[in-house]
């Protein structure tokens, strides 16, 4: 029984030996034909979520790059002769080009698949100097034709956009608003541009109005654009809208509106329920209107999860300098 056994084993280590060297054979066959095949052309493909016509790098600027770094044309050129990870290097020289995959599919033909990089955001320093940056905060030139519709930042301290450092801080702030508009088209529509205050702070400009937004830093994003959505619907659209040539909604759960011609003040959210209950009997009497009347929902109801302005403090309709502002009064980080 050992005997067999053994002969078994050996038999089988035998034709497994002879089968893997058939399939290196083949392999190696088939490799010497495969190179010694002529490439039939390239077809390159750019992936990334802009239309193509507004790509900033396109076929033919790939197709140059790949005949300067001895890809020639391409067509009737042995397939051996190709270096395909120096040609990806070559590509991922562009700075417009974050990632690139090459290789000859069965028909002979080099695949050449780019993934672009996409700007979020335009950057104007405080020397003049402008510039894209992309997601990872990797600064782009301005392309030579056509712009992108982006946020536009103004006012950035350093000449280059740090990722590490003193200002790493503020350029991830930036990304964060900046994917925030991005994504968010109603807001980026009505925000025509955000300047970069001292402390790394952000004001917004408006696209419509003369009011200027104080945002604080680059936290609670979607909080501080909730209480601005609030305060345009239950009080700037309910009275004149050059009434008020500021707002800051920087502090957590408070809205800091100053007058047009006014020093501001703050008040408690009762004191500010009292004004806009003022403010809109006055803008019903002004202007009649049954059904509007009918839909003027009672500020009594608002809920901690800011319905509706009578969770947040507001300026009041009557300038008072010795009114007092609230007391313990929770403030977001390097908003003052």
């Amino acid at each position: 029984m050992p005997a067999k056994l053994n002969i078994r084993k050996l038999v089988s280590a035998a034709f497994w030996s002879v089968a893997g060297a058939g399939v290196l054979v083949l392999l190696i066959a088939a490799i010497r034909y495969r190179n010694a095949n002529v490439c039939k052309g390239f077809h390159i493909e750019i992936a990334g979520s802009a239309p193509k016509e507004a790509l900033f790098v396109d076929r033919k600027g790939i197709a140059d790059i790949l005949t300067a770094a001895g890809a020639g044309k391409g067509q009737n050129k042995p397939i051996h002769s190709f270096d395909l990870r120096h040609l990806e290097s070559a590509l991922g020289r562009n700075i417009w080009i974050k990632e690139a995959q090459l290789f000859f599919d069965n028909n002979d033909i080099l695949q050449v698949k780019v993934v672009e990089r996409e700007p979020v955001a335009r950057i104007f320093t405080r020397d003049g100097n402008s510039c894209y940056v992309d997601s990872g905060g990797v600064q782009l030139p301005l392309p030579d034709k056509g712009q992108a519709q982006l946020p536009v930042f103004t006012g950035y301290p350093a000449v280059k956009l740090a990722l590490h450092g003193a200002d790493s801080l503020l350029t991830r702030n930036i990304l964060r608003l900046a994917g925030f508009l991005r994504r968010d088209t109603f807001w980026a529509a009505r925000v025509s541009q955000i300047a970069v205050l001292p402390g790394n702070n952000f004001e917004l400009e408006p696209a419509a109005g003369d009011q200027r937004i104080a945002f604080g830093d680059g936290s609670d994003i979607e909080a501080k654009f909730h209480r601005l959505a609030l305060f345009y619907k239950d009080v700037l659209a309910r009275t004149d809208p050059g009434k008020y040539n500021r707002i800051d909604i920087s502090y957590s759960g408070q809205i800091v509106a100053t007058k047009t011609g006014h020093e501001h003040g703050r008040y408690d959210s009762v004191q500010g329920m009292n004004n806009i209950r003022q403010m809109i009997r006055s803008a019903q009497q002004l202007q009649p209107d049954t059904l509007r009347q009918q839909n003027v929902r009672p500020l009594e109801q608002s809920t901690p999860a800011e319905q509706s302005l009578g969770t947040l403090d507001l300026l009041p309709d009557g300038s008072d300098s010795s009114a007092k502002p609230p007391k313990n009064r929770k403030k977001t980080t390097n908003n003052k």
